[in-house]
């Protein structure tokens, strides 16, 4: 990084950190009291609704310089043990609703200074039009995000919806253009509830392209029931852009502080493509079931436990990560002897398409722990997460307090430790650990 953006890089990191210690000694007495006046106007529901997010995040990266996704993405740079980038981010949300018809738009746009320079991107997350001409009917149609299944971290049945990032899962994606109903009936009985939402999601040059094969008007849907107090999703989407998916969920709270969730999805006639370390790569086509089993439990002392195992039938195998990481380190020892590149293209490719998603293995146990407000200090709230690929035994660890007493100004300070030998998942990371610090103001 050059010497006046890394400046900027750190002024803007103090800045924030100046803050957030202002925000934790400033004494209650500061704060002037609030006259509270009640106007009926107020209780009135408006016809139109905005929000918005704005979000600073400057980031410091420890680097793993023998890791073998830090030679692939540095192989021809040399940015040292450290690195540090800033990402800022503004969501605008809004909605209109007028007799049966409603309007709903949510954007984002994310900007990031790294060792690369400046980036923006700004898309629409979702934005959409809603018809309900009555109570237990309604109809969407445009940009929108689904969010099908009961998994915290991961959705094995989210068949049309973006993965989420397990190590940020409550971060909002971009969501894509269908059209869908929603048809919902009460009961009384064991069977309460049950619904059903068809989906029609086209793929061409020009939409969702990124979902599959173009030219197809994909068929998907769920019916849902509540049934003796448990929720229960059914899950499908036809062949076309993707193979033929089936999926099923449930959700139930075994007390009023303990909730229990399962989710699978089977994949028909899935393909995986693998190369050994020479850069042989071989296809291989199965029947893929993947599933989800979890819990969330809240003690008496308000501590939130999040519990997930998760088994990915689509990922890859210890001895196939293994080998993509033999032909990057092959590939980057012959462009040192060489500078022939080629093989490090191939994999920044295969990278790119088949092994850069998140998790790329089978199975994974995830943790989160929350504390609400220790020791009585008010508006602080500790955190910590794991995720631990059973496999190789390599894990992220990331401790994080988050504080949350300035009005709609949410302040974070995370760390993310990796920890994994070499040719594991976490291990071949391109960093050792990364903290980041967030502020977060809503609107």
């Amino acid at each position: 990084m050059k010497p006046d953006r890394l400046c900027e890089s750190w002024i803007w990191s103090l800045i924030l950190v100046l803050w957030f210690s202002a925000a934790l000694v400033l004494p209650l007495g500061l704060r002037a009291e609030e006259t509270y006046t009640f106007d009926f106007s107020e209780t009135e529901k408006k016809p139109y609704h905005f929000s918005g997010y704005l979000e600073a995040r400057p980031v410091h990266f420890r680097a793993d310089t023998d890791s073998a996704l830090y030679k692939l993405r540095f192989y021809n740079r040399d940015e040292g043990n450290t690195l540090q980038e800033f990402n800022s981010k503004l969501q605008l949300e809004g909605s209109y609703e007028k007799d049966i018809i409603r309007l709903y738009f949510k954007t984002n746009t994310d900007y990031k200074h790294s060792y690369l320079g400046g980036d923006e991107q700004s898309t629409f997350y979702e934005a959409y039009g809603s018809i309900q001409p009555s109570y237990s009917f309604k109809i969407d149609a445009g940009k929108r995000n689904f969010k099908w299944g009961k998994g915290y971290a991961w959705n094995p049945a989210g068949f049309i919806d973006r993965p989420k990032d397990p190590e940020e899962p409550e971060i909002g994606v971009e969501g894509y253009i269908a059209l869908s109903a929603d048809y919902i009936r009460s009961f009384s009985g064991p069977l309460k509830t049950i619904s059903f939402m068809p989906v029609l999601l086209p793929v061409s040059k020009h939409i969702n392209e990124s979902f599959g094969k173009r030219d197809y008007l994909n068929p998907a849907g769920k019916i849902y029931f509540l049934f003796f107090d448990t929720d229960i999703d059914l899950i499908f989407l036809a062949g076309g852009s993707k193979t033929t998916r089936w999926g099923a969920d449930f959700s139930r709270n075994i007390t009023t502080n303990w909730e229990i969730h399962g989710e699978f999805g089977w994949i028909k006639d899935y393909q995986r493509t693998f190369i050994d370390r020479f850069g042989k790569s071989d296809t291989d086509e199965y029947n893929a079931f993947s599933y989800l089993i979890g819990m969330r439990y809240l003690t008496a002392r308000d501590t939130t436990f999040i519990f997930e195992y998760y088994h990915n039938d689509t990922g890859f195998m210890e001895d196939e990560l293994r080998d993509y990481f033999d032909f990057i380190n092959d590939g980057y020892q012959v462009y040192l002897d060489t500078g022939n590149v080629e093989a490090l293209q191939t994999a920044a490719v295969l990278t790119e398409k088949n092994y850069g998603g998140n998790n790329p293995m089978r199975d994974y146990l995830y943790l989160r722990i929350i504390q609400k407000e220790p020791f009585d200090i008010l508006y602080f709230n500790p955190a910590v997460t794991t995720i631990l690929n059973l496999h190789d035994r390599s894990f992220t660890l990331a401790p994080e307090i988050v504080y949350t007493r300035i009005t709609n100004l949410e302040l974070r300070l995370k760390t993310s430790i990796i920890v994994g030998s070499d040719d594991t998942e976490y291990g071949e990371k391109p960093n050792d650990y990364r903290l980041e610090l967030r502020a977060g103001y809503y609107f």
